[in-house]
């Protein structure tokens, strides 16, 4: 079985709902299993409590705390995170920091791994986000994957949507008010399928 781990960060649902879209098309893929955990929260309660995101249904205490460990036992690994001032949040850059023990014993070379992420605005940092993601990736040895034209979902102009050649995004709205459309999510879908399809693959020919 070709193992995918989705490793996320969500305050208000987004990111989780577009995570919960690529395991979708992760397990439309035979031979390959989906699992979504949670990077560890750094905020107290308190403060997760001022910013809202304790109120019903945002909270994520729900979805199981990712350990490093879990990294090495997976054949690909999807990260979903917002978008922090164009860069991934602090939650998930915490939790990568985390990871030199597997860069000295090279245990990601080779794995597939490939971003996700969500945005408030539609120039709010979208493509910079992934882009700066995938530096941490190249220096594990990953093979990056994105969201190919094949998808064209991002072809569109017909409506305001996210996602880029670089992976699935969602636009979130200045208070958070817009969920991801129905194109983001299946570009969210397309981009768990296609990264399933190559992990497998390469899982196979070992």
């Amino acid at each position: 079985m070709c193992k995918v781990l989705i490793v996320q960060y969500s305050m208000y649902g987004h990111v989780y709902k577009m995570a919960e879209a690529v395991a979708e098309g992760v397990r439309e893929v035979a031979g390959c299993e989906a699992l979504i955990k949670r990077v560890p929260e750094t905020l107290s309660e308190e403060v997760l409590t001022m910013m809202g995101a304790l109120e019903s249904g945002k909270g994520m205490a729900h979805i199981p705390v990712a350990s490093v460990d879990d990294l090495a036992d997976a054949d690909a690994i999807i990260f979903g995170t917002p978008t922090r001032f164009g860069n991934m949040c602090g939650q998930m850059r915490q939790f990568l920091d985390a990871t030199g023990g597997l860069w000295m014993k090279g245990t990601l070379v080779g794995k597939v791994g490939s971003v996700f992420i969500s945005s408030a605005t539609q120039h709010g940092g979208q493509e910079s986000t992934i882009l700066s993601f995938h530096t941490t990736l190249l220096h594990q040895g990953m093979i990056v994957v994105g969201l190919p034209y094949s998808f064209a979902g991002q072809m569109g102009v017909g409506e305001i949507t996210g996602c880029s050649p670089y992976g699935a995004s969602t636009i979130s709205g200045g208070q958070g008010e817009r969920m991801p459309s129905e194109n983001e999510l299946a570009g969210a879908r397309f981009q768990g399928a296609h990264v399933a399809k190559i992990a497998k693959k390469l899982k196979n020919n070992m």
